[in-house]
């Protein structure tokens, strides 16, 4: 379970990174109705932050055996 929770994100990492590649900033409007809005600008460094540690995590939890070393049974 914790590898699958791993890849989810890894994924979502580098969603959130390619996304903020291509905006420049994001209005965030209020829930309830009218009220004032926000902007969300991200700093330089975040896309790519967030590209490269979703890949690490990616490429990490990839390359784990699907069963524990412990589990497996040892030859005689």
């Amino acid at each position: 379970m914790w590898k699958s929770f791993f890849i989810a994100a890894g994924i979502f990492a580098c969603i959130v990174g390619l996304e903020l590649l291509v905006i420049d900033s994001a209005v965030v409007l209020p829930v309830n109705g009218p009220g004032s809005t926000r902007v969300f600008t991200a700093p330089d460094w975040a896309p790519w932050t967030l590209i490269s540690a979703g890949a690490i995590t990616l490429l990490n939890f990839g390359s784990l055996p699907l069963k524990s070393a412990s589990t497996l049974p040892r030859p005689h």
